[in-house]
C-alpha cells in the first residue's frame, strides 16, 4: 500500500489524501519510480479546476524525481537504482513531431494514460495518475521515456523542480524564443514558471528583463532572479517608455495562461517582436486581436509548450547551469512539505503566496 493524493472530482477543494493506494506492476515497456520529491505546480491546481483535462478519480502531481524501482523485460535503457527526473510527456521516438525533433509536442504516451489506470484505490477501483504521472505518491509506474537519468549527488528536491517548472520558464527563453545577447525582456507573471522564464533570459543574455506582476510582493524576488525592472500592469507604459523609447520590448511572455494578460504581453512587444505563450490557460477563454495589427505591426505569437525541451538533451544542460552557479534552483523552493500538508500547499499556491512547495517522502 502506499500513499497518494486523490481527486475525486473536478472542483474539488480538498484531496482525499489516502495510505491505501496500490502501484501497478510495470509492463514491459514501463517502469516503477519510489517517489523522493514532487513539486506543487499551478498546472496541478489547473488540473483539480477543470482547466488541464484528466480522467478521474486521479492521482494528482507530474513534476517530481525518485529512484527506479522496478524494470520491464523490454527496458534496457534504465536500469534499477537509477536516479531521475519524470517527464510528464514521453517521447514515442517514431512519431511525426518526434522526428522532427521536437519530443515535446508527442501525444502517443500521454493519450494513452488517459485510459490506462495506473492506481488501485482500496476497494480494488482503478486511478489514473495526472499527465499519465500522478508523482504526489509514493511510487508511479511510466514508460520508461517517462524517466530522465540523472547524476545521483544531484538533491532531489532539485531535480523534482527539473521535471517540469525549471525547463518550461527556461526553455521558454533559450529553445522557443531564442533571446539575443543586448535584447529586452518582458515577462507578464512572477509566479514559478514566471521567476524560470527570467533565469533565462539572464542565461542568455538579455541586457533588459522587466517582470510584470500585480503582486508588488513578489517583485523583490523577481529581481533576486536577474530581472532588472518590476512593474505593475498598471504602471508598465511608463517603464516601457523609459527603457525601450516607448517601442516596446525584443520579446514578451505570457507566464500567466489568462487572455487579459497576453494582451498585456502583446502591447508590451515592439513592432516587429515576438510574443511567446508560457501559461496554460481555459478552452472557453478567447483572445481577440484585429487582422491589421496581425499583419501589420509584424510581432510574432508563438507557443512554448514544456519549453521546447528535449528533456534528454536540457536537463544534463541545467544541472550544468545550476553546477556552475547560473540556473538558481534553491531559491526557487519557497517550502519543504511533508506529504500530509498537500492540501495547505494547494491553498498557498491559490493564494499566491509560495513560489515552488516541494514535498519531501521519506
Amino acid at each position: 500500500m502506499a500513499r497518494a493524493a486523490v481527486l475525486r472530482a473536478v472542483g474539488d477543494r480538498e484531496l482525499d489524501l489516502r495510505d491505501d493506494v496500490t502501484c501497478t506492476e510495470p509492463g514491459p515497456d514501463q517502469v516503477k519510480v519510489r517517489i523522493r520529491a514532487t513539486g506543487v505546480c499551478h498546472s496541478d491546481l489547473s488540473t483539480m479546476t477543470g482547466v488541464l483535462p484528466t480522467t478521474l478519480p486521479t492521482v494528482v502531481g507530474h513534476e517530481g524525481a525518485g529512484v527506479v524501482e522496478s524494470v520491464g523485460e523490454r527496458v534496457t535503457r534504465v536500469n534499477v537504482g537509477d536516479h531521475v527526473v519524470v517527464n510528464w510527456t514521453p517521447d514515442c521516438g517514431t512519431c511525426a513531431e518526434c522526428v522532427a525533433g521536437r519530443p515535446f509536442l508527442c501525444l502517443t504516451h500521454v493519450v494513452a494514460s488517459f485510459g490506462d489506470p495506473r492506481f488501485r484505490l482500496a476497494d480494488g477501483a482503478p486511478a489514473y495518475g495526472m499527465a499519465g504521472c500522478g508523482t504526489w505518491a509514493d511510487e508511479i509506474v511510466v514508460p520508461w521515456q517517462g524517466v530522465i537519468t540523472i547524476a545521483e549527488d544531484v538533491p532531489f528536491e532539485y531535480a523534482a523542480l527539473l521535471g517540469c517548472g525549471l525547463p518550461t520558464g527556461v526553455g521558454a527563453a533559450v529553445n522557443t524564443a531564442r533571446v539575443r545577447p543586448g535584447s529586452s525582456v518582458a515577462v507578464v507573471g512572477a509566479g514559478g514558471v514566471g521567476l524560470a522564464v527570467i533565469q533565462g533570459a539572464r542565461i542568455a543574455g538579455a541586457a533588459t528583463i522587466v517582470a510584470i506582476d500585480p503582486n508588488e510582493a513578489k517583485h523583490p524576488v523577481a529581481k533576486r532572479f536577474g530581472a532588472t525592472h518590476t512593474v505593475t500592469p498598471e504602471t508598465l507604459d511608463e517603464t516601457k517608455g523609459l527603457v525601450t523609447g516607448g517601442a516596446g520590448f525584443d520579446y514578451a511572455f505570457e507566464v500567466v495562461g489568462r487572455s487579459a494578460t497576453l494582451t498585456t504581453a502583446w502591447n508590451a512587444a515592439r513592432r516587429g517582436g515576438e510574443v511567446i505563450v508560457v501559461g496554460a490557460g481555459a478552452g472557453d477563454d478567447l483572445w481577440e486581436q484585429n487582422m491589421f495589427s496581425l499583419l501589420f505591426e509584424g510581432k510574432s505569437l508563438r507557443a512554448s509548450l514544456y519549453g521546447g525541451c528535449d528533456l534528454r538533451r536540457d536537463i544534463p544542460l541545467m544541472i550544468d547551469l545550476w553546477r556552475a552557479g547560473r540556473l538558481d534552483i534553491d531559491g526557487m523552493i519557497s517550502r519543504r512539505i511533508r506529504f500530509d500538508d498537500l492540501n495547505d500547499a494547494v491553498r498557498a499556491l491559490e493564494k499566491g503566496e509560495v513560489i515552488r512547495q516541494v514535498v519531501i517522502f521519506d
